[in-house]
Parts: structure tokens; C-alpha cells; sequence
């Protein structure tokens, strides 16, 4: 069984490293499969580099929040056996931090305030993150309600991703100037990770690809802030037969509570590792003691989706690859 919150694994075979991983779950619904297996690859690639990993629940938006998802989410990660270093962070709990920070790049005029509706943005050209903002209130805006946006500029970003190669995205083309504080006064994602990022001291970021084209964003914030890049591994989208990917927003299922070794063996699976058959029937310890002397994060070079185990069939029904 797991440890208690907040224990250390022993796993490793010199010692720490400098690696400093984390998982950072938003408390929106119940942990789905998708979160699991990007969890199980953040998780498994933190502990056999001898790193430390961290658990940190991204609560900054109360709105979106299900009521006992938090409580739901640790829970089940206990039941699974991960084990994180140090006490549980909340990022709501940095939101003095945030707010510094914001205003900070308001006074060097890297940010600027915007009242801008979504209805006013209707018209915008499209880009891969929705609409792309097109500067309107880089001027000045009237007063009232509004958000902070971060100025961007089109020279391109580049980072090499440990998975997926090369990425580069020119963020003014393809975002526009995106917002770090909401209308509503509340932080908005991309500034939060960034800075609860650096003040952890994470060092590699292992998440899902669906985060792939927020990484120039963020980098463009690291860069402002003097803050240094993680190195990132975006890890294959799991995808239900459909060909939809697994989320909240799309009514994904919490991970079953009970039975817990095969659902943990099918996320091996379907981050292209190859565990025995019988490895399902093991004790829970087993299949991490399997993980831990097999994973190879090598066999994710180049992946860019996978399939939850109940759509296996599925997928070849609708020529999915």
C-alpha cells in the first residue's frame, strides 16, 4: 500500500539527482484515465533518475472547481501507490506570489490591462489555442473591468521536447498578446505555472501533449521573468475510440477505486511500454517494482496518441492510428 502523503520514495539506486519533477492536477473533476497516465510517466521518469517528485493541485480557479474532486484526485493517487516528496502544494496558496509578479511586468510594461469581450474578439482570425488576440487595447483602454495581458512579440520560440523534437511557435502570430490575470481578478494559468514552477525548483515538466503549444507561452513568460526553462516531455494524448481525447470537459470516468493492478498495467500500456500479461494479477507493489526496472520513456519518441484500454477495438474500427 502507499505511504502516507507527503513520504519520500526510496526508489533509486545512487541517491537524488538534481531532477525535480511534478504532477499538477486541476481539481475539476475526478482523475480520469488521461491524467493517470501522464501522471505514471511524470511519476516514473522523476524516480529512475534518482529525482524528487512533487504533488501539486492547481486550484486557482474556484469557479471550475467540483466540489470533493481534490480530495478525490489525492485519494485515488494514494490508492495507486505514487508516493510524493514533501507536503501537498495548492497553487492557491501562492497567489500573493502570482500577484507580485503580474505587477512587476506591468511596471516594466510587459503587461498591460485589457477590457476587451469575448464577444468584441468574435471576429479574430483562429489559431490552434482559439482566438488569436490582435492587440486592440496594446494603447490603453477604457477604464473599468479588465484583464492583464502579456505583451508578446513574433520572434519564434524554439525548444527542443525530449519526445516530440523540435517546436517552435512565433506566439504574436499564433496567440496574440494572452492574458495572465483574469477580468474576473483571478490568475490565469499560464502565468501561475510558470512562476509555482520556478519557485518549486522543477527542473522537467512531463505532461500531456494537449500542453505542447502553451510551452512557447510560457517560455516567452520564463524568459520575461528571468526565470530558467524546464526541459520539457509531452507525453502521447490518450484518445477513446471516437478518436476524442479523454478529459474532464468531455465527461472522462475517474480511474476505479478497486482492482487497481490492471488499470495501472493498461496505463503502462499505453505509454508503449510492454509489462507481462500476468503482471495484471500481481500485488500492487509488483507493478511499480516492473515500471521502475523497465521504463523506457525512448518507446514515447515521436508518439503522438495512444488509446485507453476500452477503446483498443475502436480504434481500428475508425482507422485511427
Amino acid at each position: 500500500m502507499p505511504e502516507t502523503a507527503g513520504s519520500t520514495s526510496t526508489v533509486g539506486k545512487a541517491g537524488p539527482t538534481d531532477y525535480v519533477g511534478r504532477f499538477a492536477p486541476s481539481p475539476t473533476g475526478p482523475l480520469h484515465f488521461g491524467s493517470l497516465v501522464a501522471a505514471v510517466a511524470s511519476y516514473l521518469d522523476a524516480r529512475t533518475c534518482n529525482g524528487r517528485w512533487l504533488l501539486r493541485i492547481e486550484n486557482i480557479d474556484p469557479p471550475r472547481e467540483a466540489p470533493g474532486a481534490m480530495a478525490e484526485i489525492i485519494g485515488a493517487l494514494e490508492d495507486y501507490g505514487f508516493q510524493w516528496d514533501g507536503a501537498i502544494t495548492y497553487q492557491a496558496d501562492n497567489e500573493d506570489r502570482h500577484r507580485e509578479l503580474i505587477a512587476a511586468l506591468r511596471e516594466r510594461r510587459l503587461a498591460y490591462p485589457c477590457n476587451c469581450s469575448r464577444s468584441s474578439l468574435v471576429d479574430a482570425q483562429v489559431g490552434e489555442s482559439g482566438p488569436i488576440y490582435p492587440g486592440t487595447c496594446r494603447d490603453g483602454c477604457d477604464k473599468g473591468d479588465h484583464a492583464i495581458r502579456m505583451l508578446t512579440h513574433d520572434e519564434p520560440i524554439s525548444f527542443t521536447d525530449e519526445l516530440q523534437g523540435s517546436y517552435v511557435q512565433r506566439v504574436e502570430s499564433a496567440v496574440g498578446d494572452f492574458v495572465i490575470r483574469r477580468k474576473d481578478g483571478l490568475v490565469a494559468y499560464q502565468l501561475a505555472v510558470v512562476v509555482d514552477d520556478f519557485d518549486q525548483g522543477v527542473t522537467h515538466v512531463v505532461r500531456g501533449l494537449d500542453l505542447i503549444d502553451s510551452t512557447p507561452r510560457q517560455i516567452h513568460l520564463q524568459r520575461c521573468l528571468g526565470m530558467p526553462e524546464p526541459r520539457y516531455k509531452h507525453t502521447p494524448l490518450v484518445l477513446a475510440g471516437d478518436g476524442q481525447k479523454l478529459s474532464k470537459s468531455t465527461g472522462a470516468k475517474g480511474i476505479p477505486r478497486e482492482r487497481i493492478p490492471p488499470v495501472l498495467v493498461h496505463a503502462l500500456r499505453a505509454l508503449w511500454q510492454d509489462p507481462p500479461p500476468d503482471l495484471a494479477t500481481a500485488d500492487l507493489d509488483d507493478v511499480w517494482k516492473w515500471a521502475f526496472e523497465n521504463w523506457q520513456s525512448g518507446r514515447l519518441v515521436g508518439r503522438k496518441q495512444t488509446f485507453s484500454p476500452d477503446d483498443a477495438i475502436a480504434k481500428h474500427k475508425n482507422g485511427l492510428s
